[in-house]
């Protein structure tokens, strides 16, 4: 794949970006689908002592529970990018590290399952409190009903401008493509903000249209 060719002689601007959404979203599994080096993971057994406050449904086949952070990283050599990937952990007693991970960083990508959307409410309220920016990305899984990003831009009750992408987090190039549109979106949003300063990086062709919201939000599907 071109997007991954190294040169020693390419500059590279480095970006911090955050992974976040609920428990078992696919988090841990985005980050290792698209990074270049080993990922780091934070992964511990689930047991019977948490099945109090890590609800299982529509994850009952989830073993594993991230109760720190993952990390990985890629490389985009056509667009000089070098993306430091941070994923949280899901459940909300490991909140307190949100506000660490996202330091820094340029923008988030919030995981959703239509299967259990309401779960990624929160995620979205934490970035739109802290004014970063954030795209949604709805995984679909294999059982999973499949809707349109309007659709889900309407439950959610996004900001109009807030992109929704549809995306398997397994799949590499998938997975490429919701980072690249978040740098597109951040890139965006800067320059709207600050329309004398410079641009640190050249203005990107979008890969896909934003979603419009059709005027008419409710919270289910």
């Amino acid at each position: 794949m071109k997007a991954f060719e190294a040169s020693d002689d390419i500059p590279l601007t480095a970006l911090k970006i955050v992974i976040a959404g609920g428990f078992g979203v696919g988090k841990t599994t985005m980050v290792a689908t698209v990074s270049e080096i080993e990922p780091l993971t934070t992964e511990e057994i689930l047991t019977t002592a948490s099945a109090a406050t890590d609800s299982l449904a529509g994850v009952e086949n989830k073993t594993t529970t991230t109760v720190s952070m993952d990390f990985g990283r890629i490389t985009l050599w056509r667009q000089q990018l070098q993306l430091l990937l941070f994923g949280t952990p899901g459940q909300d007693r490991f909140w307190f590290m949100w506000d660490d991970l996202a330091l820094g960083s340029i923008g988030a990508v919030v995981l959703a399952d239509t299967r259990r959307l309401d779960d990624c409410f929160s995620a979205v309220e934490f970035f739109e409190d802290r004014g970063v920016p954030f795209v949604v990305a709805v995984n679909e899984f294999d059982t999973a009903h499949r809707y349109t990003a309007e659709e889900v831009q309407a439950a959610i009750e996004l900001n109009p401008d807030v992109p929704v992408i549809m995306f398997d987090a397994r799949a590499p190039y998938s997975t490429q493509q919701v980072l690249i549109r978040l740098v597109e979106y951040a890139l965006t949003l800067s320059l709207r903000s600050s329309p004398e300063s410079e641009p640190a990086l050249a203005p990107p062709t979008p890969t896909s249209p934003t979603t419009t919201f059709d005027g008419n939000p409710h919270r289910a599907l």
